[in-house]
C-alpha cells in the first residue's frame, strides 16, 4: 500500500492563535485538557517518546519521518491552511522546504473551511464566531498556486499517475467545483507537470460520485458520518444519541465494530482512496458532544489495517490515507502515546512488510 498520513502542523504557537485562544495555544492545549467523560474513558492521553513536542525544532520532524518509515508511511500530507493570500499554520513546512530535511516525501491537503471559535476549542461553550473566512475566486487561485508553486517542484513532493498530489477538504465548498478543478489542472500543465492528482476528501459514501463529478480524480472517502449514522440505528440507543444532541452525553462505540465501515464495499472502487484509522476520540476538543471508538488497541488496529490491505491488494491505485500521523486532539494518531507505546507502528509496519 502506498500509506500517506495526514499530518497537522499545529503544535507550536502562532500570534493569532495567542490572540484567540491564549497566549502559547497548541493542540496540546486541548490535549492536556482532556477528562475521562464516562467509565474506562482513556483521557487524558499523553505523548509517548516524542514528548510535547514544538515542530519549529527540527529534529522532530526528523524522529517523525523515522518512525513513519518504520510504519511503512510514504509520506506525510500536511494540512494546508490558505485564506485570500494568508496562510496560518505554515512555519514547519517552510522549515522543511528551507532545510531540504527530513528527506521524507510529503504533498498538501488545503483544509478550505473557515476558522470559528469552535473549531479548535471546546464546542459546548465557544461562541460561533468568526475567526478567519474562507473565500474563493480565479484571481485567489492564481495567488495560491503560485504560492505553493515550489512544493510541487519539489524533488520530495509525492506523486500519483506522474502528477502532484493535491487533496481538498471540503470539495463541496467549493463555489463551482467543475471550474475549480479545470482552472488548476491548467494551471499545472502551464507551469510544466502532466496536471494535478486531484484528491476530494468525504465523510459519506453517497457523496462519493458528486465529488467525482466536479472533475476530482479520486475521492479519499473517510465515513465517519457513514459510522455515526449506522450504528447509532444498529444499536438502537436513541436516548443516548438524544443527550447527545443536547451536550450531555458523548456517542461512543467499540472500535472494532465501528472500524468495519472503512472496509464495505465502496472501498472497492478503483477511484476510492481508502483510510486507515488507528482511532477516534475528540472529547478533548467537543466534550459530551463527542464522537468515541472507544476500545481501540493494537490487535484492533491490525485487523483494520489487514481488511484495508485485502482491498487495496486487488486494486489498480494502492494508495491510501492514514488518518492520521499525529491528530492527537482527535484520537487519531500513529506517534508513540504513554499507553501503547510504538505498537501501532510496529502493527503498520509488519503488515505492510508482507
Amino acid at each position: 500500500m502506498r500509506v500517506i498520513a495526514y499530518y497537522l502542523p499545529q503544535f507550536h504557537a502562532i500570534p493569532e492563535n495567542d490572540e484567540w485562544w491564549g497566549k502559547g495555544f497548541t493542540e496540546w492545549t486541548s490535549v492536556r485538557n482532556g477528562k475521562p467523560l464516562f467509565k474506562g474513558h482513556q483521557q487524558p492521553v499523553e505523548p509517548g517518546e516524542l514528548g510535547y513536542y514544538n515542530l519549529l525544532e527540527a529534529d522532530v520532524k526528523e524522529r517523525q519521518a523515522q518512525l513513519a518509515r518504520e510504519a511503512g508511511v510514504e509520506g506525510f500530507c500536511y494540512w494546508h491552511y490558505w485564506f485570500g493570500g494568508k496562510q496560518l499554520l505554515e512555519k514547519p513546512l517552510q522549515q522543511v522546504m528551507e532545510s531540504g530535511k527530513p528527506d521524507f516525501p510529503f504533498c498538501l491537503g488545503w483544509a478550505n473551511e473557515s476558522w470559528k471559535a469552535k473549531t479548535w476549542l471546546d464546542q459546548q461553550t465557544a461562541p460561533d464566531k468568526m475567526l478567519i473566512e474562507q473565500t474563493y475566486s480565479p484571481e485567489d487561485d492564481q495567488a495560491h498556486f503560485a504560492a505553493i508553486l515550489p512544493m510541487l517542484r519539489d524533488k520530495r513532493y509525492i506523486q500519483v499517475d506522474g502528477k502532484p498530489l493535491l487533496m481538498v477538504y471540503r470539495p463541496f465548498d467549493l463555489p463551482d467545483g467543475k471550474a475549480w478543478t479545470a482552472r488548476w489542472r491548467k494551471m499545472a500543465k502551464d507551469a510544466g507537470f502532466n496536471g494535478l492528482y486531484l484528491l476530494g476528501h468525504v465523510a459519506y459514501q453517497k457523496q462519493i460520485d458528486n465529488v467525482l463529478a466536479m472533475g476530482f480524480d479520486a475521492v479519499n472517502l473517510v465515513p465517519l458520518g457513514d459510522t455515526k449514522r449506522n450504528k447509532c440505528l444498529a444499536l438502537r440507543h436513541l436516548p443516548t444519541l438524544i443527550k447527545h444532541l443536547r451536550g450531555k452525553s458523548p456517542l461512543v462505540y467499540d472500535y472494532a465494530k465501528a472500524i468495519q465501515v472503512f472496509a464495505e464495499p465502496a472501498m472497492k472502487r478503483e477511484e476510492v482512496v481508502p483510510t486507515i484509522l488507528p482511532g477516534w476520540d475528540h472529547s478533548p476538543r467537543s466534550r459530551m458532544r463527542a464522537f468515541v471508538m472507544d476500545h481501540s488497541t493494537p490487535e484492533a488496529f491490525k485487523a483494520h489495517v489487514e481488511a484495508i490491505k485485502a482491498i487495496v491488494d486487488k486494486k489498480q491505485n494502492q494508495l491510501v490515507m492514514l488518518k492520521s500521523w499525529n491528530e492527537w486532539g482527535e484520537g487519531n494518531y500513529m506517534e508513540p502515546d504513554a499507553r501503547w507505546g510504538r505498537l501501532y507502528i510496529d502493527v503498520l509496519g509488519e503488515v505492510q512488510s508482507r
